[in-house]
């Protein structure tokens, strides 16, 4: 993903663009960065938080953006999607962005992959644009709208019931496609992790998917940003033997790290700048 630069500090910044021109830009960088919130698009213009706030509620009234907490959302690029998952995408974004980029340096050209419909699996899949001749088996709506972008990809989208915010498929129907292919690896998130109980999901429909991915793939990465450890949700479905490798943020609490540690886990800790295993 493109790093965007802010425009240079200066006392006079507000108006070097008339409002039109401040908007444009705004809208380029929800584009381009979507999941910003007010204050870091402040910084990158050089405006106040009020000024950005004020424009998000123009765009809104315009029908270009659609307002969402914390920020917003451009419409002709998210009109389709959920706010719901607009919303989800801000929770955590730096660390899930983070472990997203890092989780990519596992993926090859041609390689054949499982992506879950979490928020950070679709993380993933921004990361994944420039690889080529990829196959992915999803239940995540969003991830194979960003993946099947790139006309070489085959992408697999898992057809069944529609979850009630329309990101995901958590009862397919045509589940027994999974047992007609042997998928490198699958990259699988969830809502809750302990060592006692191992990654555990809220939604039971989406725990049973997760189980089938993993019983297809060659090998399981879990990316779990550091908010979720320590919570064991309604239900297991990968205990810590069946995790490859795991990718957290650098704000897991050293007692953490210290157990995932003595229980011999392939992990690694991720920040904006590095990565460390």
């Amino acid at each position: 993903m493109a790093v965007l630069q802010p425009f240079p500090s200066s006392p006079a910044c507000e108006l070097e663009l008339i409002p039109f021109e401040r908007r444009q830009r705004l809208i380029s960088i929800l584009k381009e960065q979507p999941g910003l919130r007010v204050p870091e698009v402040a910084e990158l213009l050089g405006v106040s938080e009020g000024t950005i706030r004020n424009d998000l509620n123009s765009l809104a009234g315009s029908g270009q953006v659609t307002r969402v907490r914390g920020g917003g959302v451009v419409l002709n690029e998210w009109q389709s999607r959920s706010p719901i998952f607009a919303t989800r995408l801000m929770v955590h974004r730096s660390a899930k962005q983070a472990i997203a980029r890092q989780a990519a340096s596992l993926v090859q050209d041609n390689d054949s992959i499982i992506l879950d419909s979490s928020t950070s699996s679709y993380y993933l899949a921004v990361n994944l644009k420039e690889f080529r001749d990829l196959t992915v088996i999803t239940n995540g709506i969003e991830s194979a709208r960003e993946l099947a972008k790139n006309s070489s990809n085959t992408v697999i989208l898992l057809g069944g019931v529609l979850r009630v915010d329309g990101t995901a498929i958590n009862v397919p129907l045509t589940e027994h496609i999974l047992t007609e292919y042997h998928i490198k690896t699958a990259f699988l998130s969830c809502s809750g992790f302990t060592l006692e109980s191992g990654a555990t999901e809220v939604d039971i429909y989406e725990a049973q998917i997760k189980r089938k991915f993993i019983a297809s793939s060659g090998s399981i990465v879990a990316l779990i940003d550091s908010s979720k450890f320590g919570r064991a949700d309604l239900t297991s479905f990968a205990c810590l033997e069946q995790i490859t490798r795991l990718f957290t943020d650098t704000e897991l609490a050293p007692a953490w790290v210290k157990k995932i540690k003595q229980a011999g886990i392939s992990f690694s800790l991720c920040s904006e700048k590095m990565e460390t295993a």
